[in-house]
């Protein structure tokens, strides 16, 4: 098991009272738990939040969190509950990171132990399949209206494990508001752990959930054995997805040439950690949907995202063909190597969209 850095070693950022020292994570799948360790090696008192008696008995008994990050350490000071009113009680900031489907009914128990002044972050990357909503706009739901502005989003390249292990990640910040950004960067800042700002909270949030779409088609790529030519034009031409939608919902198109886009794009699409690149593997490979998510403790979020992904781009009337065919393969109703051919064989394009 794997004893990590103390708060001094790892560099803290900011001053005691320039950052909040009571954070609630809501969420302890392995992101989550992720995330509770960054925080408290940044030397803020954590709280960790489970839905889950068993996992919480897990850590209290192994000290550590075996279903979704085993092999790391959870020092003593980072609590872990299923008491949500607990964990939330007196928090200056929160962070929601349950999966994208769950994000609706996790908060809207939480809204009645949020504290009204705590700054909160959201680290779930996904479209709501049910009502296609980003997490930023599901969140607005509960949240009381004077918080809507100083919601942040947090996003780009960042594998849980490797997070963990305090090896050195860049990730992104989006808020409508400049106030609420600087603070959560400095909250989060660490010298493992770069954080960079941003106003476009629609670009991050799309690119950190339509990528994972993508990286099924890439993984897929792999398990049918097509070579490396395939994977680089599936995330070029992903990108290209990506970009088009963003527009047609009011992103900035620059985001997605930022870490929320192309960076979290080629970091899941080539990741071995990949949960969605891992799945696309095994469907290329002939395996089914069902057996493979069987197997999953964890959850691949682009197999909901996907389905929620097609129905914006129709309803947006937005060209996005290799999120249909993912669509198509998810549903069996084409083969891996059937949709791909049916991709290749498309009539000719510009490259660039709109010329």
């Amino acid at each position: 098991m794997k004893e990590l850095g103390s708060p001094k070693s790892m560099g803290v950022l900011g001053s005691a009272s320039s950052v909040p020292t009571a954070i609630g994570v809501v969420g302890a799948g392995s992101w989550g738990t992720a995330l509770a360790l960054l925080l408290h090696r940044n030397g803020h008192r954590v709280r960790l939040w489970s839905w889950d008696e068993a996992v919480v008995r897990e850590v209290r008994e192994a000290g550590e969190n075996r279903s979704f990050l085993p092999g790391f350490r959870l020092p003593e000071g980072l609590e872990v509950s299923a008491d949500l009113e607990h964990v939330l009680d007196e928090a200056s900031l929160v962070v929601s990171v349950s999966p994208a489907q769950f994000v609706d009914s996790v908060m809207s128990q939480a809204v009645r132990w949020l504290p009204p002044a705590a700054l909160v972050v959201s680290a779930s990357k996904g479209i709501e399949t049910r009502t296609l909503r980003r997490m930023d706009e599901v969140l607005k739901e509960h949240l009381p209206q004077d918080q809507h502005q100083r919601l942040c989003v947090l996003s780009g390249p960042s594998f849980a494990q490797e997070v963990a292990e305090a090896h050195p990640t860049a990730v992104v910040l989006a808020s409508r508001s400049r106030e609420a950004r600087l603070e959560a960067q400095a909250v989060f800042s660490s010298d493992s752990f770069r954080v960079y700002t941003d106003p476009d909270v629609v670009g991050v949030e799309l690119g950190g959930a339509v990528k994972n779409v993508i990286a099924l088609a890439a993984g897929m790529a792999v398990g049918l054995g097509l070579g490396r030519n395939a994977q680089a034009a599936l995330i070029t031409r992903g990108l290209a997805e990506i970009t088009r939608l963003g527009r047609a919902l009011g992103a900035d198109p620059l985001t997605f040439s930022g870490l929320a886009g192309v960076g979290d794009l080629v970091l899941t699409c080539t990741g071995e950690l990949s949960r969605n690149r891992t799945v696309g593997v095994r469907l290329g490979r002939g395996e089914k949907l069902d057996r493979i998510l069987g197997e999953m403790r964890a959850v691949a979020e682009g197999v909901r995202t996907t389905e929620a992904v097609h129905q914006l781009a129709l309803r947006h009337d937005v060209e996005m063909p290799i999120t249909a065919q993912v669509q198509r393969m998810l549903k069996d109703e084409v083969t891996p190597a059937d949709a791909l051919h049916e991709l290749m064989t498309r009539d000719p394009k510009p490259e660039r969209w709109g010329r």
